[in-house]
């Protein structure tokens, strides 16, 4: 779910130097991210759309289609992996994170792990040595989406496949919300606590876009948009979970927003 090196690094200061007042150090965003409390896991049926729709943009291996390379960039608990594993039959999947918590916890679900991050040195691979990279819920957390973007292209070769998920700014409860002056769901104030809107998990989302704005942000890194999809969010009130997964239907309405984008 993140690759935390981003959003610390893209700051242009370690972590360890962010202070309140001289002499009192406290806790930067590496930090935030290495605690185990901090959920690196995304909901079940985004993570099997996402997997399906890469299965379907890759094909399945066969003569003449040898197994393809996807990197799990942000792989959190490797949950997501693990998934895409199953339904990607005969393709490798490679989990990376920066988080070392993350990598420990996603090293039994994929049969191989590998720590990198989106900048500084980049991602431990070649230029052009990926067929696909899954993206899933990191983009949120970035301080420099726009690099982070550029590294994925860098290692993806011309035609490959990116697939991004990310939480949806316009869905159709954020939309009430803002109505009624209330914080939209998945927008955070605080790395400490929750103000103003409903849940209580703090997960350390920087950003947020509606569909309109990702499909533009997306082309404007250097990839052609295929499709924007809408997935349903697992946190979303049992009784609320039918009509939320009616929106899928219209992306811009839906909780989470997946998008299937190939390098131009």
């Amino acid at each position: 779910m993140t690759l935390s090196a981003s959003v610390s690094a893209a700051t242009g200061k370690s972590p360890e130097a962010a202070v309140t007042s001289p002499g009192r150090p406290v806790p930067g965003l590496r930090d935030f991210y290495e605690n185990p409390t901090v959920p690196v896991a995304s909901g079940e049926a985004r993570t099997l759309r996402q997997a399906r729709m890469l299965a379907d943009a890759l094909g399945p291996v066969g003569p003449g289609r040898p197994a393809a390379t996807v990197l799990d960039v942000g792989c959190g608990d490797g949950s997501a992996g693990a998934t895409a594993t199953r339904v990607l039959d005969g393709h490798r999947v490679v989990g990376i994170d920066w988080s070392q918590d993350a990598l420990r916890r996603a090293a039994p679900r994929l049969s191989q792990v590998v720590r990198g991050e989106l900048t500084g040195s980049g991602l431990p691979f070649a230029s052009g040595s990926a067929d696909a990279v899954l993206f899933s819920e990191v983009v949120e957390h970035l301080v420099d989406p726009d690099s982070a973007l550029d590294e994925l292209r860098r290692v993806l070769r011309p035609g490959g496949h990116l697939m991004l998920s990310t939480p949806n700014l316009g869905a159709w409860y954020n939309r009430a919300l803002l109505l009624a002056g209330v914080q939209p769901v998945f927008s955070e104030v605080s790395l400490r606590r929750i103000h103003g809107r409903p849940g209580k998990e703090v997960v350390g989302h920087l950003r947020l876009y509606t569909a309109r704005a990702l499909r533009e942000f997306v082309a404007a890194s250097g990839f052609e948009v295929v499709t924007v999809a809408g997935a349903p969010f697992h946190g979303v009130p049992r009784p609320l979970r039918p009509l939320d997964r009616l929106a899928c239907g219209l992306p811009s309405l839906a909780s989470i927003l997946l998008v299937h984008a190939r390098k131009v």
